[in-house]
């Protein structure tokens, strides 16, 4: 892996006029600032539906595309809006997802483009080369035609014509938008890490689909859940709740629907990070009756079987390996021979000894090392958090002891990238330096997350040239 680094900041959180970001010329803004900073690599978060939360993490279906990613002043240009329905988008803050507004509106809007549109045979062709996608699109539109009911009650089998077009719809300029981007990206030297969820939701077209693939009883309902046990983040656990994979079943067809989602991603992205990777070695399986994570137990899961259908279905890409938590030496082994870097992140680093691997001196090459994650505060709101005792150990290592916590942040900064890590990643507020307020994810907590964004106005405000000079002196441009 060549030294480089890049920046953390989903779709989302992205400037924009409409209620949440979108694949907008707000978007390719970012990305020059990117190119301008010496950076090489936007991650992202997952792109699916998110859930009834607003979490990408579990979704309707592994092969769905978030319809509030797509530019409204794209399909005004091409004569799909008025300026007056626009207008009635135009959001009333910049600086938090309006997630109530968009499901209750935005659909609907979507559907008077859907309806406008003259397909040339363009849509059809994307649908007869994405079957899954396709399979979700009739999915959400029988859902509707059930009162969201539980699929395995589901007793209409015909859905609405026209909201099964505006799914279809959606999908396909979500997708034609998207590589548009992706490739402007790509021309300025930026690659795109996206991220894969190891788990999809029980109310999904992908257990419906292929209900073998899961472990359900004989009414199609899961009696064990996914989870992780008590940790840093929860003393509870956490009670993830998604069905769990039947590994046995999935290998007697070499993985074919993982590499089949592997293969959606690799279209998508220029690199993916597989999050809770270390499920692919043993999994938490939580019994479906019990009210936390406490009680669960770790059971083998298929490993290096796994690692290496995967790696035929992306070739080349960049494989991410999300090994935070609890890793025993049967996981790092198997990152290891998965040849995926692991992870690394900043804020672990002062809870142990001075021989954590998330300390900066630790890194190896072949790793991605973070100031934090979505799922982590702030590096300033981690920093305001500690302990007076562990904030003069931090000042220590980065020889910033007589500058108080405003005097720390550039050594931090400047030590993740002189670290051997092959690639720094910081997420964009540890570029603006924002609080705990501009948080993106509290694990654990339902409420509150995943609606940060940036202004423009406060982007404008990153020195770029600094960290531009940062990246051309520790060799990462």
């Amino acid at each position: 892996m060549n030294r480089a680094s890049g920046v953390l900041l989903h779709i989302s959180s992205l400037p924009g006029a409409f209620g949440e970001g979108a694949f907008s010329e707000e978007a390719k803004r970012w990305i020059d600032d990117l190119a301008s900073g010496g950076f090489s690599y936007w991650q992202v978060l997952p792109f699916c539906l998110p859930d009834e939360v607003n979490s990408p993490y579990k979704s309707y279906s592994a092969f769905s595309l978030n319809p509030f990613f797509i530019d409204l002043k794209q399909l005004f240009n091409a004569g799909l809006l008025t300026q007056e329905e626009l207008n009635g988008a135009l959001q009333t803050t910049p600086y938090v997802c309006e997630f109530d507004r968009l499901n209750r509106e935005r659909m609907a809007l979507l559907g008077v483009a859907a309806a406008r549109y003259r397909d040339n045979g363009e849509m059809d062709a994307f649908f007869g080369t994405h079957p899954h996608t396709a399979d979700f699109c009739e999915f959400m539109a029988l859902d509707a035609a059930n009162g969201g009911a539980d699929w395995q009650t589901w007793k209409n089998t015909v859905p609405d014509a026209a909201l099964l077009r505006t799914w279809r719809f959606t999908q396909f300029i979500f997708f034609k938008q998207w590589m548009d981007l992706k490739a402007y990206a790509n021309k300025k030297g930026i690659k795109i890490i996206g991220d894969i969820p190891i788990y999809v939701s029980l109310d999904s077209s992908d257990v419906r689909s292929a209900p073998e693939m899961f472990q359900l009883d004989r009414n199609f309902y899961p009696a064990a859940v996914a989870g992780v046990p008590p940790d840093y983040f929860a003393v509870d656990g956490q009670l993830w709740g998604n069905p769990l994979y039947d590994w046995n079943r999935m290998e007697k067809d070499g993985f074919a629907w993982w590499r089949d989602r592997i293969g959606f991603m690799c279209e998508l992205f220029d690199g993916v990070r597989i999050d809770h990777f270390r499920a692919i070695s043993a999994y938490y399986s939580i019994s479906a009756t019990e009210k936390t994570a406490r009680n669960g137990k770790w059971i083998k899961g298929p490993g290096m079987k796994f690692i290496k259908a995967i790696r035929e279905a992306c070739g080349d890409r960049l494989l991410i390996a999300e090994d935070l938590g609890d890793i025993t030496p049967d996981v790092a082994a198997l990152v290891k021979k998965s040849g995926c870097p692991g992870m690394r992140v900043l804020q672990f680093g002062f809870f142990g000894n001075r021989n954590s691997p998330h300390l900066p001196h630790s890194y190896p090459e072949n790793c991605i090392a973070y100031t934090g994650t979505h799922d982590n505060n702030t590096l300033l709101g981690y920093i305001w958090d500690l302990d007076d005792e562990t904030l003069r150990t931090v000042f220590e290592y980065f020889g910033c002891a007589g500058e108080g916590k405003h005097g720390c942040f550039d050594p931090i900064r400047r030590c993740m990238l002189q670290s051997h890590a092959g690639l720094v990643i910081f997420p964009v507020q540890d570029l603006l330096l924002y609080g705990a307020d501009t948080r993106m994810n509290k694990p654990g907590v339902t409420d509150g997350n995943w609606g940060y964004r940036v202004t423009e106005a406060q982007l404008s405000e990153i020195d770029w040239n600094k960290f531009r000079r940062w990246n051309e002196q520790y060799g990462r441009i």
